[in-house]
């Protein structure tokens, strides 16, 4: 079901049937750019939401003996996600990213790039919502069994992040809706992969 709706999303972006919401979507956010709070608060999640953040949290957690087949399959999952994501970038579906000016607070560092595989500057699917659904999925699988009913609570991040990259009109709202989509399957397939189920298995001994 996920790679059915990513395909299709990605038909009828690369179709144009999207266009015009996805322009729409992104004159919005250009208009209510302006508060530093806000701006700021936007760039900083950006930011968080970064290849090199993710896999320094990563490496953190694969070198903890406890969590090292955590942090493997999210080295792994964010690795070919960032890969996967900056090939459809380049390769498939080559659309622009948002022609408008950002009219909010200039930001203390410039922005992250999105891919830095490849060398393209395209905007579908988005490779920091690619990471962030990598990251939610695979967190919020491992806290499943102690927290429930919070490990959904993660999901917070990926939505600030993939809202973050809209208001800095670096992506359209398809681009993230893509890059979600892509992250899960990716760490799902990865997560299989590699047995994450294994570490419940450790918890009981």
């Amino acid at each position: 079901m996920l790679l059915a709706a990513f395909i299709i999303i990605s038909y009828l972006v690369h179709a144009g049937f999207t266009s015009q919401f996805d322009e729409e979507v992104s004159i919005y956010f250009q208009s209510v750019a302006g508060s530093t709070l806000l701006d700021l608060s936007m760039w900083f999640f950006t930011e968080i939401g970064g290849i090199f953040t993710m896999l320094i949290f990563s490496v953190v957690l694969f070198i903890i003996k406890k969590t090292r087949r955590i942090g493997l399959v999210l080295i792994l999952s964010v690795l070919v996600g960032t890969i996967v994501s900056g090939y459809l970038k380049a390769y498939v579906i080559d659309r622009d990213r948002p022609d408008l000016d950002y009219l909010g607070t200039s930001f203390p560092i410039e922005l992250e790039a999105d891919t830095f595989v490849l060398g393209t500057t395209g905007s579908f699917p988005s490779g920091h919502a690619t990471r962030v659904a990598v990251f939610a999925f695979v967190l919020g699988f491992a806290l499943s069994t102690k927290f429930p009913r919070g490990c959904y609570l993660i999901w917070i991040y990926p939505f600030v992040v993939s809202i973050s990259r809209m208001f800095v009109l670096q992506h359209f709202p398809t681009d993230v809706i893509a890059g979600t989509i892509l992250g899960v399957l990716i760490a799902t397939t990865v997560s299989k992969g590699l047995k994450l189920n294994l570490i419940f298995e450790k918890l009981k001994t």
